[in-house]
């Protein structure tokens, strides 16, 4: 059964959850206050309607409170962030992301009630950053401002050990969650399984441990 979400916002943000959301099928209403923008979302989302959404009037005329999960992606209008989100806060909505601008528009959104902030140009710029800095990794997700899980490129120093022959987490306080192989993906590998060419290591820890690992034997 799909879920139905509201997108409030429908700048780059907030226009790409729109479209992704629709392509996986899910139930989406689009919100603007800008009738070109909704207008283009008209044939992506399953409703597009033009309105001010610190108007509490608005939200409740849309039955905002009946949406599993509302995504607040505002742009700039920091105000217009914070008012919408306790107002759906206010409402009874169940489960609010917000996009937030800074660390103090997040400070402000949690006390409010938001149940997940997140950071999209931050986020990407530490990502890029952490691709850019080590040729080994692939992809990057922060956890937490300590914590991530990391996808690094097996290189010669490390193929043809097994797990337990590289005892990573003892040496880093590192795991490996898992490793991709081709098309196969091998879930909580046992300390017997051998490091092969062209593997993916899927590891997860703090940040600095991490780190520390790449720098001994990744470069």
């Amino acid at each position: 059964m799909s879920k139905e979400f509201a997108v409030i916002g429908l700048g780059r943000f907030g226009g790409s959850i729109c479209r992704a959301l629709a392509e996986q099928g899910m139930e989406v209403m689009a919100i603007d206050s800008n009738e070109d923008r909704v207008n283009e979302f008209s044939t992506i989302a399953s409703h597009a309607v033009v309105g001010d959404t610190t108007d509490e009037s608005v939200l409740k005329s849309l039955g905002i409170r009946n949406f599993d999960h509302v995504i607040v992606a505002i742009g700039e209008d920091i105000q217009a962030s914070i008012l919408t989100t306790l107002i759906l806060k206010e409402l009874g909505v169940n489960n609010i992301t917000v996009k937030a601008q800074n660390d103090y528009h997040e400070k402000v959104l949690r006390k409010i009630g938001a149940d997940q902030v997140v950071h999209p140009e931050r986020d990407m710029g530490r990502r890029i950053a952490h691709n850019i800095v080590s040729n080994n990794v692939l992809d990057y997700l922060e956890l937490s401002d300590e914590h991530s899980i990391v996808e690094i490129v097996a290189n010669n120093r490390i193929q043809g050990n097994s797990i337990i022959d590289l005892d990573i987490r003892a040496k880093y306080g590192i795991n490996i969650v898992a490793i991709k192989r081709g098309n196969e993906i091998i879930v909580s590998p046992q300390a017997n399984e051998f490091i092969q060419s062209g593997d993916i290591l899927i590891v997860i820890g703090a940040d600095a441990d991490i780190n520390r690992f790449e720098k001994k034997m990744m470069l």
